[in-house]
Parts: C-alpha cells; structure tokens; sequence
C-alpha cells in the first residue's frame, strides 16, 4: 500500500528540522487536541454509563422484572400459580402484590400514595425494598397488626416517624344509614425506606397483602412480581412463561413498563456522543491546518520529488502517512489518559472535594451522592476509530493540495 520512502519522507516530516520548528509545535498540539478530545468522549460516556447503572439497578430494585395478571380480575390461588412459574429454571422467586391508590394523613398533612400490599417473607425474594430500611424492620408488616412502611421523602412530608400513626384513606367508600363515607383505616409506622429515587421515596407506602385485602375488599392479589436471573433477558424469560400458564394470564415485563424512561437514556447518551464528536471534530480542523503549512513549506522539496519520478499518489500519500500518524499518536494517548480518568474520576473528585472542603453531589440534593463511572470497551473502541475517521478525513484536502503541486511553479524562485 505505500512505498519505504514514502513512508521515510511521511514521518520524517512529522519532525522538526532547521526552521520548521513552529510546525513541528503545531503538529503537536494537533496530536494533544486529538487526545483531549478522545479522553473527554472516554470519561463523559463512562460517567453516563454509571449513573445509567445506578439508575437501572436503584429503578429495577423495585420495579418488578416481569408481572403476571390475572385478566379476569385478581389471582385466587396464586399459590398454585407461583409454584408453576418457579418451575423455570431462570426464575428467582415469585411474590404477589395488591397496588391501588390512597391518601395519608397525620395532623391534617395529606399525601398522595400508592398502596403495596405485600407478604414481607415473599418479597424480600423479589424486590430490595428490606435492605432499603434506614429506620424500622420490614418484617413487622405482620398481618392484623396493620403497620405501615412509607419512603423517606413521604415520612418528611407529613413529619412522622417510626411509631407515629397515620390515617390511609381508601379511594372506596362505605355506603351508610348516614350517608356514604370515606374508608378510612389507622396504621403504625413500622419503617421508613429510602430507595434513592424520588418517584418511590415519595409515593410508595407497603402495608401486609392481608390487611390490603381487607381495606380494599377483594379476595386476593391482583398481580404476581416476578425476579429473573438475568434482567436484560426478563423479556425472553416472559414469553417463555407465557407458554406454560393458563391462557387468561398475561405477562407483563419491565422493558414494557419503563421503555420510555430506558429510551431516554439511551437517546441521551447517543446524543451525547455527537456532540463531545465535536471536539475532536475541532481538532480535525487543526490537523488539517498543520499539513497545509507543510505542504507550503514543503513546496520545493514536493517539487524535487516530482521531478525525479514521484508520482502524484506518491506525493498524497505522504501527507495522508503525516496525518494518519498525527491521528494515531492522538487516539492512543486519548485512550491511555480517558481509562486512566475513568477509573480514578471518584477518587479525583473526592480528593477535590476534600481540599476545597465543598460537597459537589450532597446527599441532600442529588440521589447518587458519589460519581460513579462504568466503562464499557465497545464505547472505548467506537470512540477511537470514529476520532481517527475524522483525523483520516481531514488529511485528503491538504494531500490533494500537494498532489497537485507544479515543479516548475514551486521551483521559479528557488
């Protein structure tokens, strides 16, 4: 593909010699350009990789991997039915669950929240609800005992804590002589939880599947959450179970219920990558700019080269020999130093926050307190050949350019 001198001249011109050393200079900046950029693009989708982690695993520690309901209404023997869906070699347990609507009250706050009722030993099998508890136990929800375990953000909105009681008030009503009336029911609070995200700290309350029942007057579960081996095959997984339960049962899996928020994610990311494309983009633009200057101020030596038998390919080559390498050494330190960074970018940060005695995530404010960082190899890899893509390109405009130089022109004044 090219020739010994053609390469010998290429990295040769990649040198200072004599007068050319500010083009030398140039050629390195062009080559830290294309570093910064690389390691920049290598953090940022590092970053966003964690906090997509965190995300994922904080929203599928409490949303159900798959849901079985009942089409007909709610499950009767959903004992039965969990016994057979256990059978399924990729099922980790199986747990039933009543969700409906409420309203809590304590000293005349009010909160909206959505009511779980759950069997605690079941679901412990399924969600992390119970490693969630930073007050309370949730085994207390006992059965008859009509405790209550709320989120941390709902406990400070209507100023409880663990033994305070509150009033659930059912969307149901009660049909009286005087009239019809709210369902109201007093519960204790046996724990307060904190998930990490807002949508549950805020809403969700877990009171015992039996005192549900009772509140809400039905006669079983109205759903049966589902934990799987492997949560990125839960919808394979669901499809699987589909085939082997009766056929008014549907089956209901996570990426149904939070595709948007999941999309999103990934749109953001993919939106991220070409915007941070930009700044290598930028130092492109500078790799072209540095070879223009040499093709200038190489013109005569373009010129005896041609004269003595290079051909024009050979001449382009040359300068593509220039900025290839100038893109090579780039991406490769860019890798070097975005690894580097992406794994010490929670250590760095805690060093800073540390001198500057300041919280750059409180607690308080954001829900991921630490910086987390997952690199994935397929983002290292798409990075460095999209940033040497863009430093391949940027070597045609100035190799043409030479290519097309005229010995006898460049000579005249020499």
């Amino acid at each position: 593909m090219f020739n010994p001198y053609e390469v010998f001249v290429g990295l040769r011109y990649v040198r200072a010699k004599r007068r050319n050393h500010f083009i030398s200079f140039i050629t390195l900046t062009s080559i830290f350009g294309v570093a910064v950029g690389v390691m920049v693009m290598i953090t940022v989708l590092s970053v966003m990789n964690g906090f997509r982690t965190e995300m994922t695993a904080r929203t599928l520690g409490m949303v159900a991997h798959a849901t079985v309901v009942d089409r007909d209404g709610s499950i009767k023997d959903w004992q039965t039915l969990a016994r057979d869906i256990e059978g399924h070699p990729d099922i980790i347990g199986v747990a039933p669950y009543l969700q409906e609507e409420g309203m809590l009250t304590y000293n005349n706050r009010v909160h909206g929240s959505i009511i779980r009722g759950v069997i605690p030993e079941q679901e412990v099998k399924v969600s992390d609800i119970a490693d969630k508890m930073i007050m309370g136990d949730f085994k207390l929800l006992q059965p008859g005992q009509y405790g209550i375990v709320i989120g941390r953000e709902m406990a400070r909105s209507l100023g409880v804590l663990t033994g305070d009681k509150v009033t659930l008030v059912a969307p149901q009503a009660n049909v009286t002589p005087a009239g019809i009336l709210p369902r109201l029911k007093r519960f204790t609070v046996v724990g307060i939880f904190e998930i990490g995200l807002h949508d549950f700290d805020d809403s969700l309350a877990v009171i015992n599947l039996k005192d549900a029942e009772k509140l809400f007057r039905t006669d079983g579960p109205g759903a049966l959450t589902i934990k799987t081996t492997d949560v990125m095959r839960a919808p394979q997984i669901s499809r699987e179970i589909m085939q082997q339960i009766p056929g008014h049962f549907g089956v209901m899996d996570w990426s149904q219920r939070n595709r948007n928020f999941f999309r999103a994610l990934k749109t953001e990311k993919v939106v991220m990558f070409i915007i941070l494309t930009m700044i290598v983009a930028v130092a492109a633009f500078n790799i072209i700019s540095t070879l223009i200057m040499v093709v200038t101020d190489k013109r005569s030596d373009i010129a005896v080269l041609r004269t003595i038998g290079a051909a024009p390919r050979s001449i382009m080559k040359i300068f593509v020999i220039q900025g290839v390498l100038i893109g090579v050494l780039g991406v490769f330190l860019g890798d070097v130093l975005g690894i580097w960074l992406s794994a010490s970018l929670p250590d760095i940060v805690k060093i800073i926050e540390d001198i500057f005695n300041v919280d750059l995530l409180p607690c308080d404010v954001y829900y991921v307190c630490q910086l987390p960082t997952d690199m994935h190899w397929t983002d290292v890899w798409t990075v460095s050949i999209s940033a040497f893509l863009l430093c391949f390109l940027a070597t045609v405009y100035p190799a043409l350019r030479a290519a097309r130089t005229h010995p006898a022109e460049a000579l005249r004044y020499e």
